[in-house]
């Protein structure tokens, strides 16, 4: 998934987003096809500083078309991507075709990943539609093996409807569930997403 694409009458909860619709257009958004050289480079900058340094095992959840799970590939992680869109799904498995990866249509809140256990869930722009982040949160940590981190991105989108999670609202959301985490600003770094943005944009990695 990926930043809001549609509007909403109500702050608190968000318009429903046909992702199966939005499947054959989703990677023309800079920081989601990461077609750009410049804009590639710049997730894999980013990622590097936020995977494990060793290949091991990673959740993609909400992977969308398999962007950032194609860059954790090609750093020997093996990738199992979730996501609640079967077209979504079919072009990440495409993408990924010859790699050591899995893609499998469930539920972001629930990953369908039975008792298996992973070094790492990435999370890009998803805990904002989720109508209980709390309970996602919970979920994905128990996913973890020891010592496992969370890497959630996030941010607020909009000034007259705003949609998102702020900074402190994860953060609180972390804090009885991780026993560290430390957050990046990355509004300011326009290779991102391909242009300059001034809204709020952050990651989290919360160690558990």
């Amino acid at each position: 998934m990926s930043e809001p694409i549609t509007t909403r009458r109500d702050p608190t909860s968000p318009a429903p987003v046909d992702w199966d619709a939005q499947a054959a257009v989703f990677d023309d958004e800079p920081d989601h096809g990461l077609r750009d050289p410049r804009v590639r480079a710049a997730w894999a900058e980013r990622l590097r500083g936020w995977l494990p340094g060793t290949p091991g095992e990673i959740l993609d959840v909400g992977c969308g078309t398999g962007s950032l799970s194609l860059l954790a590939a090609e750093r020997g992680h093996r990738v199992t991507g979730v996501d609640l869109s079967p077209n979504m799904v079919e072009r990440a498995r495409a993408k990924l075709a010859g790699r050591d990866a899995v893609f499998l249509v469930g539920d972001a809140a629930s990953p369908p990943v039975g008792e298996r256990r992973f070094d790492a869930v990435l999370v890009r722009h998803v805990l904002w539609a989720l109508p209980d982040p709390a309970s996602a949160l919970r979920r994905w940590r128990e996913l973890l093996r020891p010592s496992g981190r969370l890497i959630l991105v996030e941010g607020v989108w909009g000034t007259v409807t705003p949609v998102g999670i702020p900074t402190q609202r994860l953060l609180t959301l972390l804090a009885p569930l991780t026993d560290h985490t430390r957050m990046e600003r990355l509004s300011h770094d326009a290779r991102l997403w391909g242009r300059a943005v001034d809204d709020e944009r952050y990651a989290v990695v919360a160690t558990v």
